[in-house]
């Protein structure tokens, strides 16, 4: 009898290699999907061959960053979108990515479920799962850690970790350091194990993309970088592709000990969780791109973005990401990148980020205008008495009637 197939988002790490053997010892045969989001912490050979070694009838692994960098990273930072005023959302603009790979691999495959390995107290169950059903409606999800088999059996990591010794399968976790990470070209993500008490502060070796400030250099490193309509193009004049540019930035700024964040953040589902980042080259970016749409932008459009952002934001942190308001949401983001044209020059300094110039062949700053020299009558310091008053009304009003 052939067995039922079924695709799993797997990245080589601790839970989704578990997971391969648990679904082969549950009946089905493993397609095991592992997408190469820029990530370069652990060999894509060493992934597939821990999948095959974990059962998994076929690893297939896609090079997927430049789709990752275009069609994710980017509208995410033209809206200069944050979560809660920190998070940079790196974990959750990749997991729409991954579903709509699943959903593809499973139509090529003719596998009628999907299978990730979040856990049922976190974000990522819901950006999977919401994934799939906006792209496959009748799908059959299969999440083991939902499953009351799987989760009695292996309520925790350091359950895991033992299932993984016993059959051989090798992760970057360990008893002693239990932590979970989780990497792409945008940023590192690490929870979990001792991160869980947010008064725990992460140890020094913990990092891999990021120097600590206080051992940054100690000269401070200037750097330029070029935007055509809202797309970073050049480096201190130098052109790249969007994902390799991407790349280029994580290790200017991580050798300047910019990028890491230790955030409690606000799930979905309820709770309150810990997270520690790693977010070098996006760091750069949003402060960069913030500059450049200062004077490219009008006031209005500017103010209109700010408004949306923290909705833009929360959409893709909960998962939201295939949804008609995102679609018109991601509309107006590209719309407003007409014309986010220029150079912005900063400095770096042992975590620090100094906008010290910008320029625009479209810029929308005249220094004839807002000079404070002698006025060539481009401004007449006359008509701002009428503009006053008249935006002053209201309050007037106000005023005599309650006084």
């Amino acid at each position: 009898m052939e067995k039922e197939k079924v695709v799993l988002a797997y990245s080589g790490g601790l839970d989704t290699s578990v997971i391969v053997r648990w679904l082969v010892e549950e009946g089905y045969e493993v397609i095991a999907l592992c997408l190469d989001l820029g990530q370069k912490v652990e060999s894509l050979d060493e992934i597939k061959n821990k999948g095959i070694r974990a059962g998994a009838s076929e690893v297939i692994i896609k090079d997927v960053a430049d789709e990752f960098a275009r069609d994710f990273i980017l509208p995410t930072l033209q809206m200069n979108a944050v979560f809660e005023g920190t998070y940079l959302l790196g974990t959750a603009i990749a997991r729409p990515l991954i579903s709509k790979h699943q959903i593809d691999c499973a139509n090529q495959y003719g596998a009628k479920a999907v299978a990730h390995g979040a856990t049922g107290k976190g974000n990522d169950q819901v950006r999977f799962e919401m994934g799939y059903y906006a792209l496959s409606p009748d799908i059959k999800v299969i999440a083991p850690w939902k499953t009351k088999k799987f989760y009695e059996a292996y309520p925790g990591r350091i359950e895991l970790l033992e299932y993984a010794q016993k059959y051989n399968i090798p992760v970057k976790a360990t008893t002693k350091e239990p932590w979970s990470s989780d990497e792409n070209l945008m940023h590192i993500s690490f929870e979990a194990g001792m991160l869980e008490d947010p008064w725990t502060r992460p140890l020094k070796d913990m990092y891999e993309l990021t120097v600590s400030p206080q051992e940054a250099p100690d000269s401070v490193r200037e750097l330029m970088i070029d935007f055509e309509d809202g797309v970073p193009i050049r480096i201190d004049g130098e052109s790249f592709e969007l994902a390799p540019l991407i790349r280029k930035l994580n290790k200017i700024a991580g050798e300047n000990g910019i990028g890491r964040l230790d955030i409690v953040e606000s799930r979905f589902v309820g709770m309150k969780s810990r997270g520690v980042y790693e977010t070098p080259g996006g760091t750069l970016l949003m402060a960069a791109h913030r500059a450049i749409e200062s004077i490219t932008l009008t006031s209005d459009v500017i103010d209109l973005k700010e408004t949306l952002m923290p909705r833009f934001s929360r959409l893709i942190y909960n998962g939201y990401w295939y949804s008609p308001q995102m679609k018109l949401l991601l509309n107006l983001v590209s719309e407003s990148q007409v014309g986010v044209t220029g150079t912005v020059r900063m400095e770096l300094y042992k975590g620090n980020i100094n906008i010290t110039g910008r320029k625009s062949p479209v810029s929308l700053y005249d220094a004839d205008i807002a000079s404070m020299e002698k006025d060539q009558g481009n401004y007449d310091v006359e008509d701002s008495k009428g503009f006053i008053r008249i935006n002053a009304l209201p309050l007037r009003i106000l005023s005599k009637a309650r006084n």
